[in-house]
């Protein structure tokens, strides 16, 4: 029997989810434990395996889109097994955001239907797909394929643009292009008739009408395609040359590309239509065409006009990229301006001497196999000041304020997509080796994406440290549902007044965000005296 295998919650505060990369495709056999995909949740990419065996019999959510937790992810059963019935029950799940979807899929599920019973043999009606779990209309940006060209299962028919992004829309069906309903440039609803597919030299006639008296396209589209047509027949020839502003590529060779610093402009593409695809990248060499070519008007100008007086015109070109927001990207976004807009922040700063903590750290780290930062003497400081302070480590909720005897310190940590913060579990009852050892693992490990959702989850209270990159003070927002967040800036060599004597000494910057709901100005300011006196004297902190 089929099974429905729905988009996991792998994170705590995962709602929705981006299917990176598929591992494996419909018809593959799959094996329990075998690993389905790499899914991007708001903390990490992480795998995602099949606690069911079978054969992958539907893929509900293709690579790079994005869904809620629960969408129709796949669907594994036996070879061969009917799923329309599975299929069909989740239609109203996906239209779920729209208060008249059911309706709406009714009316399309019935025009197709009706056209279906009338298709000749082998032809196949393609609509326009929804390509996102928002998206109700999309627009073709290109078409790949002409009418009268002939189509393989797997070819990439179409560009077209979701609310989301330029996706590639591929054929499931080989046979030749009969008829294209949607031109380039305009939009239509998901379901509307996007082409005909079918053996060379059928009759279509009426198929199309027919579909548009059934509801899934506006009446005006025949009339609109006919007087487009002509530009639609040159549109293969513009993408090849790239004259149109368009770059055809495909979706790896685009990130290779990325990673390259590569312009596809520069490439010439060695697929279908000009299309450019990873073996172009690869072997593309930078050549100084583009630079003679943009002197000589220039040259031109300057010859023309011997009287007119040299102006200096910096040769160069507008270049902007574009960047897709991953989906660690819009939660961080989505998150940190629910916190600064909600809570309402401030911040007290400290400056400490770090004089006696320096040397602390060198007789520290002179015993063997063991290596303490700054910020790891912070960390300890702060967890013990947690203790004194418990009002610090809080939770605001709209009846109550949670008050969180045990200590769980996040660490900001910067990755390549953002920023995660590990969670130091119990950080009170840790040594500073202990610290500095668990702060280099779940450092090293949210680099490389390794983390799992557990090691991110819990924190208390939150300590961000850009000393390092030579920033001397900062303020940071809350990590909600923390009350209160530490900045930490870098150690600087200044003069210093001690006993009445200018010397050289060393300081830092601390800052301390507090939600005012939870901490009141004095509370937060016992606090930083307290870690204060631990930071310039790390002896207390063994006491």
């Amino acid at each position: 029997m089929a099974i429905k295998v729905t988009m996991p919650r792998l994170s705590d505060t995962m709602t929705e989810g981006t299917v990176a990369t598929w591992l494996k495709k419909v018809g593959d056999k799959i094996s329990e434990g075998d690993i389905l995909a790499e899914i991007e949740t708001d903390k990490a990419t992480m795998e995602f395996e099949s606690f069911n065996e079978g054969t992958l019999l539907h893929i509900g959510i293709q690579a790079g889109e994005t869904a809620p937790v629960d969408s129709l992810l796949a669907i594994i059963g036996k070879e061969g097994e009917d799923i329309s019935a599975l299929l069909a029950g989740d239609a109203p799940v996906a239209e779920a955001p729209k208060a008249d979807a059911p309706s709406a899929e009714a009316k399309t599920e019935a025009a197709p239907s009706k056209a279906a019973a009338e298709l000749p043999k082998g032809v196949v009606v393609v609509t326009m797909p929804r390509l996102s779990d928002t998206m109700t209309e999309g627009t073709v940006a290109t078409w790949l394929k002409k009418v009268g060209d002939a189509v393989a299962e797997g070819d990439i028919l179409a560009e077209i643009e979701t609310d989301k992004a330029t996706m590639e829309f591929e054929s499931f069906n080989a046979g030749t292009l009969l008829y294209i309903g949607i031109q380039e440039g305009s939009t239509a609803p998901v379901d509307s008739l996007l082409a005909i597919i079918g053996p060379a030299g059928t009759d279509i006639s009426g198929i199309a009408e027919n579909y548009t008296a059934g509801g899934a396209a506006p009446a005006s589209a025949p009339a609109e395609e006919t007087k487009t047509a002509p530009a639609a027949e040159k549109a293969p020839e513009a993408v090849a040359d790239n004259s149109n502003g368009r770059v055809l590529a495909s979706p790896l060779a685009k990130k290779i590309a990325s990673d390259k610093g590569i312009q596809l402009s520069q490439v010439k593409g060695s697929g279908e239509n000009g299309r450019i695809v990873k073996s172009d990248i690869e072997n593309f060499t930078p050549s100084a065409q583009g630079q003679a070519t943009t002197s000589a008007p220039a040259a031109k100008q300057e010859a023309s006009a011997p009287a007119a007086p040299k102006v200096f015109v910096p040769a160069g070109e507008v270049y902007t990229e574009e960047i897709k927001n991953s989906q660690m990207r819009k939660i961080i976004a989505k998150r940190l301006a629910e916190s600064l807009f909600t809570a309402p922040h401030y911040n007290l700063v400290i400056e400490v001497s770090m004089d006696e903590a320096m040397g602390a750290r060198a007789t520290i780290n002179t015993v063997p196999d063991t290596k303490v930062s700054f910020n790891d003497m912070v960390i300890k400081a702060c967890a013990l000041a947690l203790k004194k302070h418990p009002k610090i480590n809080s939770q605001w909720k709209e009846d109550a304020i949670i008050i969180n005897h045990h200590v769980n310190i996040g660490v900001a940590v910067a990755v390549e997509d953002g920023l995660v913060v590990p969670v130091l579990k119990f950080t009170d009852a840790m040594s500073l080796s202990q610290i500095g050892s668990a702060v280099r693992d779940l450092a090293g490990r949210a680099k490389n994406k390794k983390l799992g959702p557990q090691e991110m989850e819990g924190s208390t209270f939150t300590v961000s440290n850009l000393g390092m990159f030579g920033i001397t003070e900062f303020n940071s927002i809350i990590n909600q549902p923390n009350s209160a967040i530490l900045s930490v800036g870098a150690i600087v060599e200044k003069p210093v007044v001690k006993n009445g004597q200018i010397v050289v000494g060393n300081t830092m910057m601390l800052s301390l965000a507090c939600d005012h709901r939870t901490i009141d100005g004095a509370t937060g300011a016992q606090f930083l005296q307290t870690l204060k006196q631990y930071i310039e004297s790390p002896v207390t902190m063994l006491a």
